[in-house]
């Protein structure tokens, strides 16, 4: 039977506060019949969830979309729940039923429907010009009463800040999202969070109460003792719409009639940690009935409406919880948990004292090699918890506006005996929906993607973050664009790196160059190296590859052209990149000594990207239909080739920059012709051989390395440098016990002792973008270009010595996609599932047509097989949805 199941509106099941004017909605069909696809579809849209009459309709369309459909014609008007399902018919005329209803409810969509004003605190301004030791900067508590009448139908809460804040409803929080508004391009863009109240409101008395954080806008960011870089007020935003059911109307908003007063909080940044009295807490400070006379009155801060936006990221939440697995003694005498897991979150943890006694906790990744707890590459981050007792019964506590990295904890203070059920690590990111899993034969690989996995949740809180510990945690560019594929594998990605590509163009230069991360936080020189830069056009792109949304690109491309012709407006040739800062191959391991920058000229790579994001916007510009840009792209990326040619590769053919990243380079971007496409496979395997199979490239070469071995027929190399457990390579971190990916490959050496002081993180996913070989070539899942989101999906697995078996899902946008081989006496199977309105082409690698079969059946009579192509190498099928089971001989 034909079904149609899981409806989503923006990606999202049943958003409210939405902010899309010309809504699109999605959705995925199931079927036990094989080669199953849609021939048409009926939208339907209503006020109700019972559908009594269809505000809109699409009608009956012919068309096999089910992606991003735009409900277009519909008007949505603000604060408006809007319900919708959807029916299909198959090409073959069978008819689903009506699926279940879904629902979208818009947010505040025109900006003059803000009546709130900002609120804060009466003080003086303060602005910090360096970091002291230890300082006070109490949160402020801020809280409204107000009056519920009789006949209540529901209530809405939009609020946002500046700063971080949380709200209680007559004492309970509201809503599980944390670190909100989240980070932006505040100057351009800060987010408001929308909240379904009504359950949580009484007819009669009631209460709002606030608190804020100086979080990302106003505390410290970077490395420079940078603070209040948006500015120096922490303020509250916040409109209440209560709608009764005889159709009146009341709002509460922020506004001069609010209280305010110092809360329990002393201390609260994102570095450094938390600083808490529990003596100064007050109880019942949000509930309706307190008396709030002793408290002041807020004060209104001026700032303009023009930049709110409704929420467009996945919020952070709360996850996991994790439980130490050891209390350590170290030489040194100190307590110290383990909870066996470098995570981030924070610790929560129930203590017993006597009142005004304090307790301090403080986080690490690892432990030095004498076993002692190791801070040092934390640099000026503290991340500290600093805890005074209320006294009497047991107190548990989390903090709230700070986020640690960490695997090991300190406690100081803390009376005998320590229990280690009193401590939990609370893990947090934002709310990415989990789409892959990766398993094989080998536990240390399975290892490595649980890092892979680890350095995924940790670094993608809000932002795509380089670290999660340090007095750093900024949105580097190039990180992103390098571990882009592999998160898209993980999680869904779209909502997460929409925003913060909005965020890239908002902070995009004048004359288009693009800052080193984004939100920017650095100064004006810090912008514009290739490989960073080149996410404006690789990260929409991937975005568009993975699943199917043509709108990012149509978005997204003017900063794409801008960034393009930033470059080309660089020095005297306009072919050519070789001018300007670059970071060149960072970290690679073929650099000179006391330098972070690999050995690969770094000409060579700006010039390389060149040509890959001036290929891209090509490719950006056939998606949208923009034929005369297309043209201007592709003529632009023939003559940056060229000019490359003339540089960088000599008469016979041969490159003229030696390394590994630089052979990588040209071949995974393609822009060698063919004989120097030889030349650099047979210097790759030379270099390799030569380093007895240990990659030497950072974080340019670095991703595509095993890419451009398998795909250029040395699949053996790419699994030998996979299987290396020595360093340098991917398993050696496993080996050393690491549980996240690291930021250097040695970042402990054999001895134990460290790679570096001042810049060694342990949670670092730049080389995590293994992570996308292992799921595109190894199990073999892909997406096809000219059928983006997977509506075409390649199986295409790539078996090599070490691995007996190998199993991929991933859930796309169309549904689950399956690849599982394994192979044993001299036999191979594979068996692939392939979503309800897609295709698929299944490559059996060394198969013969005659002796493959399908479930015992010969390939050309398997149902949902399509078509049959043998070659010297092995067999292609085409093939419609379904489950399927191939075997094989091998030789």
């Amino acid at each position: 039977m034909l079904q149609v199941i899981e409806l989503r509106c923006e990606y999202k099941r049943n958003p409210l506060g939405l902010d899309v004017r010309r809504p699109r909605i999605s959705w995925k069909l199931i079927s036990e019949a094989r080669a199953v696809a849609q021939g048409a579809y009926e939208i339907e849209v209503a006020a109700s969830p019972d559908f009594p009459a269809a505000e809109w309709s699409s009608g009956k369309v012919e068309s096999d979309r089910s992606l991003h459909v735009e409900l277009d014609g519909l008007e949505v008007v603000s604060r408006k729940r809007y319900h919708y399902r959807v029916r299909v018919w198959s090409v073959g005329g069978e008819a689903s039923e009506w699926s279940e209803p879904a629902w979208f409810e818009t947010g505040v969509l025109d900006k003059s429907e803000w009546t709130a004003k900002w609120i804060g605190v009466e003080k003086p301004e303060e602005q910090r010009k360096s970091r002291p030791d230890t300082y006070v900067e109490r949160s402020p508590l801020l809280r409204k009463g107000f009056e519920v009448g009789p006949g209540l139908k529901r209530a809405r809460v939009y609020a946002t800040a500046l700063g971080l804040y949380e709200l209680e409803l007559n004492g309970a929080r509201v809503g599980e999202d944390y670190f909100t508004p989240g980070w932006t391009s505040y100057k351009h863009r800060i987010q408001v969070q929308a909240y379904d109240v009504t359950a949580m409101l009484a007819e009669g008395g009631n209460a709002l109460g606030a608190m804020l954080g100086n979080g990302w806008y106003k505390g410290p960011l970077a490395w420079k003792d940078h603070y209040c870089l948006y500015g120096n007020r922490q303020a509250l935003f916040l409109q209440m719409h209560i709608e009764y059911e005889d159709g009146t109307e009341r709002t509460i908003v922020s506004d001069e009639s609010w209280r305010t007063a110092p809360s329990q909080i002393l201390m609260s940044e994102i570095y450094h940690g938390e600083t808490y009295d529990a003596r100064l807490e007050i109880p019942g400070w949000s509930r309706s009935g307190f008396d709030d006379g002793a408290w002041e009155a807020v004060a209104v801060i001026e700032q303009s409406n023009d930049a709110l936006i409704m929420q467009e990221n996945d919020p952070v939440r709360k996850f996991e919880e994790i439980k130490p697995i050891a209390l350590i003694t170290t030489p040194l005498g100190e307590t110290v948990l383990d909870l066996g897991q470098n995570m981030v979150g924070w610790l929560k943890f129930t203590v017993r004292g006597e009142a005004g006694s304090e307790v301090v906790v403080h986080h690490a990744e690892v432990l030095d090699k004498d076993g002692n707890f190791y801070t040092t590459n934390l640099r000026a981050a503290k991340q500290e918890i600093r805890y005074t007792l209320k006294g009497g019964e047991a107190e548990t506590y989390e903090p709230r506006f700070s986020f640690q990295g960490f695997r090991y904890v300190r406690l100081t203070g803390f009376p005998e005996p320590i229990r280690l059920e009193d401590f939990t690590g609370v893990v947090l990111h934002s709310d990415m929906a989990p789409t892959g899993s990766f398993e094989c034969s080998d536990p240390l690989v399975n290892q490595l993607q649980h890092n892979i996995e680890w350095g995924l949740k940790g670094n993608f809180l809000d932002v795509p973050t380089d670290c999660p510990q340090r007095d750093e945690r900024l949105g580097w560019t190039g990180d992103a664009q390098m571990f882009i594929r592999t998160a898209a594998y993980l999680r869904n990605i779209a909502p997460f790196f929409t925003k913060w590509s909005r965020d890239l163009a908002a902070d995009q230069r004048e004359d288009g160059g693009v800052p080193f991360v984004i939100p920017n936080v650095l100064d004006e020189n810090s912008h514009s190296s290739s490989a960073w830069g080149d996410a404006a056009v690789i990260c929409p792109w991937t975005i568009y590859l993975c699943y199917g949304d043509k709108r990012i690109l149509e978005e997204q491309y003017g900063s794409m052209t801008a960034w393009v012709e930033y470059i080309r407006k660089q020095g005297e040739d306009e072919y050519l990149w070789n001018t300007g800062f670059h970071f060149g191959d960072w970290l690679g391991l073929d650099s000179k000594p006391d330098t972070y920058v690999g050995a690969t000229d770094r000409d060579y790579i700006a010039t390389a990207f060149y040509a890959y994001s001036t290929s891209l916007l090509q490719k950006t510009a056939e998606v949208l239909g923009k034929d005369e840009d297309a043209a201007k792209y592709a003529d632009l990326y023939e003559k940056v080739v060229a000019a490359f040619h003339r540089e960088f590769v000599s008469p016979n053919g041969r490159l003229t920059v030696p390394t590994q990243t630089a052979q990588v380079l040209g071949l995974m971007f393609g822009i060698l012709d063919e004989t120097a496409a030889k030349r650099a496979e047979s210097k790759l395997l030379e270099l390799l051989e030569e380093s007895k199979f240990h990659l030497t490239t950072g974080f340019v070469g670095t991703p595509y390395l095993n890419h451009v071995l398998t795909d250029s027929g040395h699949n053996d190399a790419a699994y030998k440098l996979l299987f290396q457990q020595d360093y340098p390579s991917w398993l050696y971190q496993v080996t050393k016990g690491a549980t996240t990916i690291w930021e250097h490959w040695d970042g402990i050496k054999e001895d134990g002792s460290f790679w570096s002081a001042d810049m060694n993180s342990f949670n670092h996913y730049a080389y995590g973008a293994i992570g996308d070989w292992l799921y595109r070539r190894v199990a073999g899942i892909d997406a096809d270009e000219q059928a983006a989101g997977y509506k075409k999906i390649h199986i295409r697995p790539q078996p090599g010595d070490g691995l007996e078996w190998a199993e991929a899902r991933l859930e796309t946008m169309y549904g689950e996609i399956r690849s599982c081989w394994k192979r044993a006496d001299g036999e191979m199977k594979l068996e692939a599932t392939i979503p309800a309105n897609t295709t698929a082409e299944i490559r059996l690698p060394n198969a013969k047509a005659e002796t493959a079969t399908e479930n015992g059946a010969k390939l050309e009579a398997a149902a949902g097989v399509s078509s049959v192509r043998a070659d010297g190498d092995g067999v292609t099928l085409a093939v419609g949805s379904g489950t399927y089971s191939f075997s094989w001989k091998t030789n």
